[in-house]
């Protein structure tokens, strides 16, 4: 049997306090946590979206070391941008923030989760995490580590809308900043999808989901991942390497990467890597690609906004240096 969700004012509040006593002192030390520049705090969770923190550390502290505030990023070419932010994945992240830093060049800073929610790639959940933490609204935030710390704590198996009410109702007035940020730093540490830890859970007392924390919330249907062969060709003439660039359109779209190989000699290696529901694997040969493109040296494709399966297979290669960061 599960215990008894959150009830009632009182209880709600002192689960909220326990949680953020639990949050000051156990709380990851991670740079955007190290500031309350509304910018800074903006570009973290612009890259934290669909990524992992571990992944996200050295491309933040890379790209504002290079666009220190939205002035500098936004008088950036989109090629600048994308070369910084290549390797990171999901590059229409990129172009949006690009975009939205010219407006806000322009306009200034929107100064709440409304005005924030007008700028080019920001939705409802990045409008209410920057809103909050760099402009103290009480804007509740629901990402999948929200939506399982209290579809647990409820003992909801999928109910959205009931979910994003609870966060509504839930959120510190006070402390709306450390609240969300608590929340998820709970779901992303504690209350994981798997195995979550939850002798170490400060609202244990309060979960009705805690003996079958699994059960909740229950998953969502996704769709199996289609499998895509591609043969590409790593035609290097003394130390340059021939790139082609993708096309106006896409994910990918401007965007340097391998060219196509007709497949006329054996694969040197093979590589994988996952896009959404396509997972690639990319079977490399040492033959000529002739047609469009230009040749590069590795210091100059260091310096490219280069498709990270590319920067995978030049890797494997040893052309490009490997990297923990991507």
């Amino acid at each position: 049997m599960g215990g008894k969700s959150i009830e009632g004012r009182g209880a709600t509040a002192a689960a909220r306090a326990r949680l953020l006593r639990w949050y000051r002192r156990r709380k990851r030390d991670l740079p955007w946590r190290r500031t309350t520049d509304p910018y800074a705090i903006w570009v973290s969770e612009i890259m934290l979206q669909q990524t992992r923190v571990a992944a996200v550390v050295p491309y933040y502290e890379r790209f504002l070391h290079r666009f220190p505030d939205v002035g500098s990023l936004a008088r950036a070419t989109e090629d600048e941008v994308l070369a910084l932010w290549s390797g990171l994945g999901y590059y229409r992240r990129a172009r949006f923030l690009h975009a939205a830093a010219r407006i806000v060049h322009e306009e200034g800073m929107p100064g709440d989760a409304a005005g924030l929610r007008r700028l080019p790639g920001v939705g409802a959940y990045t409008a209410a995490a920057i809103a909050s933490i760099a402009f103290g609204e009480c804007a509740a935030v629901v990402d999948g580590n929200v939506e399982r710390v209290l579809s647990r704590l409820h003992a909801i198996r999928r109910d959205p809308a009931r979910v994003r009410d609870l966060a509504d109702g839930w959120i510190s007035p006070r402390a709306p900043a450390n609240h969300n940020q608590a929340v998820m730093e709970l779901g992303a540490t504690v209350c994981t999808p798997r195995s979550p830890a939850c002798d170490r859970c400060p609202l244990r007392r309060d979960c009705a989901g805690r003996d079958e924390p699994e059960r909740y919330p229950a998953p969502r249907a996704r769709p199996k991942p289609v499998l895509v062969p591609r043969a590409v060709a790593f035609d290097v003439v003394r130390g340059r390497v021939r790139l082609v660039r993708r096309g106006a359109d896409g994910a990918l779209a401007r965007m340097w990467d391998l060219p196509s190989a007709q497949g006329n000699t054996p694969a040197r290696a093979t590589v994988r890597h996952s896009i959404l529901d396509r997972k690639l694997l990319l079977s490399i040969h040492a033959e000529p690609a002739p047609g469009a493109g230009r040749r590069f040296s590795a210091a100059e494709v260091e310096r490219l906004p280069l498709a990270t399966a590319a920067r995978k297979c030049l890797r494997r290669m040893g052309f490009l240096a490997r990297s923990d960061s991507a």
